[in-house]
């Protein structure tokens, strides 16, 4: 059971430092996005300097929109318990089925881990959703018919 916990405390450890890597990088892309529109002298072609540092505000706010999902994303996976055992899909569950292993706490999608693929859920995705209404032996669709082997 503690083998258990620990290996869902490592996905979750996994799936922040991911998305700590995901904030940083889109922090440096805003970052980039304004630099640019800052540098960009008044030319005499006026409407081309207007035009550019537009475009420069409008990937900064594209960048802003992405950092605040990333930091929400951050925010509901430390929310997301994993000392518990569970026995149905749930926040912080791991599930392993025939053709997969999930776990339900960020919607990162299908990483490699230790050699192994994990499938990473956000808890509103519809395929988590669907997950949370099974038990282990239960079947359900992904690429397929699928089957609830194990959750932890």
């Amino acid at each position: 059971m503690e083998e258990k916990i620990a290996y869902k405390h490592l996905l979750k450890q996994y799936c922040e430092k991911i998305l700590l890597e995901r904030i940083a990088t889109t922090k440096q892309a805003m970052d980039n996005a304004q630099a640019a529109a800052n540098e960009e002298g008044k030319s005499s072609a006026g409407d081309k300097y207007e035009t550019t540092r537009a475009m420069s505000h409008l990937e900064k706010d594209m960048y802003a929109r992405q950092l605040l999902a990333h930091q929400q994303d951050l925010l509901a996976l430390n929310a997301i318990p994993v000392n518990a055992i569970y026995q149905s899909p749930a926040p912080g569950a791991f599930i392993q089925s025939t053709k997969a292993g999930f776990f339900i706490g960020a919607g990162l999608g299908k990483q490699e881990l230790d050699g192994k693929t994990i499938i990473f859920l956000s808890p509103a995705s519809p395929l988590a959703q669907q997950l949370m209404l099974k038990k282990p032996g239960d079947a359900f669709d992904f690429k397929g018919k699928d089957k609830i082997l194990e959750v932890y």
